[in-house]
């Protein structure tokens, strides 16, 4: 999927779209570096429905036994896909579970950016100094659908969604403080979305020119010996490139 990235140079590892899947990883690099002794964490990015997976507990848990220096990070938003908070657990929220396990927890509002900030600076600074998982709860709300297949006003009012969309939201929220401080203003902002917006033209223009990976590694790095169907898939997406070359960029190594 599209938002599958990484970066080796950013310390960022790439997700898979199966839930909670990253919350074992995570725990095991922060083991790696306790191990190293590095002085560093590792931090964890998952929603509410999340929290009701395997995955999770089995992370809290050998965190905490191992003292692994790691961060989990959970948006409360309210809604796991479709299904309300109080439908998935009975408990006040997420951050009773990390207590739960002997982890230092910390609950924050999740639309307030310098809150957020505040939150994981401190639990990065306890997580390393005293080599301790720590749960941080952001709660928040999905203000949006989960996804373009989903319409979330069959399953929440539409005005629920409109008050947090419109009052409770953390980019107004942030304008507003730094314009009351004096950092910010409609010619600060103008001036900056023109700099951003050349920016984007100009990695768009470079991301373009970059040589497209061969073909073969849509099939490569997975098996030792690709099996029959994997093969065969090969075979097809070849032949319909090349029946169909004028509908694939020049730079496309079949």
């Amino acid at each position: 999927m599209p938002i599958h990235y990484g970066s080796k140079k950013l310390n960022y590892i790439t997700v898979s779209s199966t839930v909670a899947t990253q919350i074992p990883h995570a725990v095991g690099a922060a083991y790696s570096m306790k191990m190293e002794k590095k002085d560093a964490c590792t931090i964890t990015y998952f929603g509410d429905g999340g929290s009701s997976t395997g995955d999770f507990h089995a992370g809290l848990n050998f965190s905490a036994v191992m003292e692994a220096p790691v961060i989990f990070f959970c948006r409360n938003n309210g809604w796991a896909i479709s299904t309300p908070i109080n439908d998935q657990l009975r408990s006040d929220g997420i951050v009773v579970r990390g207590k739960g396990y002997g982890i230092p927890s910390i609950r924050v509002d999740g639309n307030d950016a310098l809150a957020i900030y505040s939150a994981v600076y401190e639990a990065r600074k306890m997580a390393i100094e005293k080599q301790t998982p720590v749960l941080i709860e952001a709660l928040t709300y999905r203000a949006g659908h989960h996804s373009t297949s989903d319409d979330s006003t069959k399953y929440r009012p539409a005005d629920e969604i409109e008050w947090w969309r419109d009052g409770q939201n953390p980019v107004k929220r942030f304008r507003t403080w730094i314009e009351n401080n004096g950092w910010w203003s409609d010619q600060v902002e103008s001036e900056h979305r023109s700099n951003i917006r050349k920016q984007l033209s100009q990695a768009i223009q470079a991301a373009e020119r970059v040589e497209k990976p061969p073909v073969a590694d849509l099939f490569s790095d997975v098996y030792d010996v690709p099996p029959t169907n994997l093969n065969e898939q090969e075979a097809s997406l070849r032949e319909h490139i090349k029946k169909h070359a004028q509908e694939y960029p020049s730079n496309v190594a079949v």
